[in-house]
């Protein structure tokens, strides 16, 4: 039995969740979502206690325990997403790194011989708040914002991927409350032997 597919969903005022067949629709204040799930898992809306139960009618079976308490999450996430939205912030460290926004794509200059883009999907904005480094201790920093959860992290990921942090100076992308384990240089030592 899942603990997480059991509880109840509150739909919050301003958001609107329609059940068609094996689809949910969720439309808020900052745009709709529409998802898919398992025929194995039932989806009750309830707009007079303005709340969305899931349920398992088959509580012995594996897969329909394990898509309970994910179906509750993927839903839950749509409500967050339509009535506030997600945000992620990212860093660029290198000196002479940058960034800049153009035709729907992102363009870093981050150290090889050319310049590397990633086209922006639709659903989501960037804002960039700092374009360019300042040595090594100033980093370039831009916004992620979606409406989508899993959008949002595919995207971030896939611009981190682009040129990660190294464990030596911490230069690349990374996300803004990241950690990166550093590694110790090599030592020299005095040449008097």
């Amino acid at each position: 039995m899942s603990r997480v597919g059991n509880k109840p969903i509150d739909i919050p005022t301003g958001v609107k969740a329609e059940l068609k067949g094996s689809s949910v629709t969720i439309s808020g204040p900052l745009g709709n979502l529409q998802m898919n799930f398992n025929p194995r898992i039932k989806v009750e809306v309830n707009n007079s206690e303005r709340r969305i139960l899931v349920k398992n009618d088959q509580p012995e079976d594996r897969l329909s325990k394990q898509l309970h308490g994910t179906t509750r999450a993927l839903i839950a996430n749509m409500i967050v997403g339509v009535s506030q939205g997600y945000e992620k912030k990212m860093e660029i460290y290198g000196t002479g790194y940058s960034v800049k926004e153009q035709g729907g794509k992102l363009t870093f200059h981050i150290g090889f011989s050319r310049p590397i883009e990633r086209v922006i999907p639709k659903g989501l904005k960037v804002n960039i708040e700092v374009s360019a480094t300042r040595g090594d201790e100033v980093p370039a920093k831009l916004t992620l914002t979606s409406t989508d959860k899993q959008l949002l992290g595919q995207f971030a990921a896939d611009v981190r991927k682009v040129r990660p942090p190294e464990p030596y100076k911490a230069k690349g992308i990374r996300y803004a409350d990241e950690h990166i384990r550093r590694k110790v240089g090599k030592a020299f030592t005095s040449g008097t032997a």
